[in-house]
């Protein structure tokens, strides 16, 4: 079983909120394989947009260009999963709202996905690999071994990014600003051209509303555990 996790490829997809990032940290500890939060990736790219007062409307093709001539790095260091562009830690600051605001830009921007899309199968084509995001498992891993779909009501997407906020210091932003954000992510995820976010055929659906991180780590290790002893 440790050869077969050694080569595996899980893709977990979802929309904004639903907790891919910390259940897909939480499984890759578990089985012992690499984790790459693809969603940190392009948050890297639009925070380096807003540090160069880059214009989303305007300047999209200056902002393609600098994702091209970046390095983004994500590494684990003392327990924690961090993020670098072009050298620099910026794992806090892509959490921050304006992050999140201004993150369709370059997700919805078809040069830049197949900029990142590339760096992605790089970092995972030899397996042993879980990658969560919008498009992974129909885009990125269309083949990968494991294929989970992550999902919750938008109220509780909106409640649980609300409570991030609020443990990072930021309590200026309301419950209703949260639940809009999240409405317009999804329209935008599940509309745009280039690698909407939508469910693959194959893929297993999980609604994460009710559950607690533990339960749904639990119920993804299981999907694993039953096919490689069956």
């Amino acid at each position: 079983m440790e050869k077969e996790k050694a080569k595996m490829i899980i893709a977990i997809d979802g929309p904004a909120g639903a907790g891919k990032s910390t259940i897909a940290r939480m499984v890759a500890k578990r089985l012992n394989i690499l984790y790459i939060d693809t969603g940190a990736m392009y948050r890297a790219v639009t925070y380096l947009a807003i540090e160069k007062k880059f214009s989303f409307q305007n300047e999209m093709d200056k902002i393609t260009k600098m994702a091209g001539e970046s390095e983004i790095l994500l590494k684990e260091a003392d327990g924690k999963y961090l993020v670098f562009i072009n050298g620099k830690n910026v794992t806090e600051e892509i959490r921050t709202p304006e992050v999140t605001k201004n993150i369709s830009y370059i997700a919805s921007n078809p040069d830049i996905r197949e900029i990142m899309v590339k760096m992605q199968q790089k970092l995972g084509e030899k397996g042993g690999v879980i990658l969560e995001g919008r498009d992974i498992q129909t885009v990125v891993f269309p083949n990968a071994d494991y294929k989970i779909y992550l999902d919750a009501s938008p109220e509780e997407r909106a409640d649980r990014r609300l409570k991030d906020f609020e443990k990072k210091g930021n309590k200026n932003v309301s419950f209703n600003d949260v639940l809009k954000s999240i409405n317009e992510r999804d329209h935008s995820d599940k509309n745009r051209e280039a690698g909407p976010l939508k469910m693959a055929e194959d893929a297993i659906y999980l609604d994460t509303t009710k559950l607690s991180i533990e339960e749904v780590v639990e119920k993804i290790l299981q999907i694993i555990n039953k096919n490689e002893i069956s």
